[in-house]
């Protein structure tokens, strides 16, 4: 089939590498414009523009949906992951199969758009990938092919997108087969819930939470936007934490045993914070952070 992809980022580039070794034809990459990047600000390309372009595959990068009207009419399916625009159905009818959907949950859990995080954040311990036929509503679309993934302990969300991502590949494989076939998609069936985009406010760190609702929010919010909260009036990152129980600090009090930095949580628990990312600095294990800031125990997070 002459396939396109829109997609804009990193979690794309394992499917597209199997689409451009596969028998179908990738002849057409769509993703968002460039944008400002850094400190700089200087105008950046999206990781997958930057793909496509060392392959000498066609990019497009359309500043509203009616720009796609006569580059995709003659495709056979449009495959899309993280593209990040909402498109309507005028634009989902253009290719013969329409437009398809990579989607990192078991659809209908967790839809929008970031199901991998707030899956984490959530403490689930099972999720997956799932290919569905994209029509208006938000990822709403009857479903071709899902793939569950078990969720190791310690996975931060890059770390379990990362493993989502592998699973893209055969799971658009089985979906384009079943569209060759013309077998019809399944409507999503169970519970529905959503996964909003998230904002700053909230991966702010909240220490009157019990410390498992505390390492999962740095699981589900490490590295971006980054699991936060407050040390001498500047933003300060945990990116890696375990969580404790039968402690007797105060919530946000800070206590250090030995090469151990430990935080009071709600209802006697604590946790024990690992790595960290100081306001202006990068990261560094929170022993080094202890010292370099001279702590005595006792000083508090807000």
């Amino acid at each position: 089939m002459r396939i396109g992809v829109a997609a804009t980022p990193e979690v794309a580039i394992p499917t597209l590498d199997w689409l451009v070794a596969s028998e179908h034809d990738l002849v057409l990459v769509i993703t968002q414009p460039d944008k400002p990047a850094g400190r700089g600000r200087t105008m950046q390309q999206s990781v997958v523009a930057d793909w496509a372009l060392a392959r000498d595959i066609r990019v497009v990068k359309p500043t509203s949906s009616a720009d796609l009207v006569g580059v995709i009419d003659d495709l056979d399916c449009v495959v899309t992951i993280g593209y990040g625009v909402l498109l309507p159905q005028y634009i989902l009818e253009l290719p013969k199969h329409g437009f398809i959907n990579l989607h990192f949950s078991l659809l209908p859990a967790y839809r929008g758009a970031a199901p991998a995080q707030r899956a984490l954040q959530n403490g689930e311990k099972v999720t997956g990938v799932s290919v569905f036929q994209l029509e208006k509503g938000m990822d709403t679309g009857p479903i071709y092919s899902k793939k569950s993934v078990a969720i190791e302990p310690h996975w931060r969300s890059f770390e379990l997108l990362q493993a989502l991502a592998q699973e893209g590949p055969s799971t658009v494989s089985d979906a384009l087969v079943k569209i060759s076939a013309q077998r019809s998609p399944t409507p999503q069936e169970g519970p529905a819930s959503l996964a909003p985009k998230i904002s700053k406010q909230d991966a702010r760190l909240h220490f009157s939470h019990d410390a498992p609702t505390l390492v999962n929010a740095v699981r589900a919010f490490t590295y971006e936007p980054g699991a936060w909260c407050n040390w001498k009036e500047e933003s300060f990152k945990i990116t890696a934490a375990i969580a404790l129980d039968d402690q007797q600090l105060m919530p946000g009090v800070i206590a250090v045993d030995g090469q151990r930095v430990i935080v009071g949580c709600a209802n006697y628990t604590a946790i024990e914070i690992l790595t960290v990312i100081p306001a202006g600095k990068k990261e560094m294990t929170a022993a080094d952070w202890a010292r370099g800031a001279r702590l005595n125990g006792g000083e508090s997070f807000g």
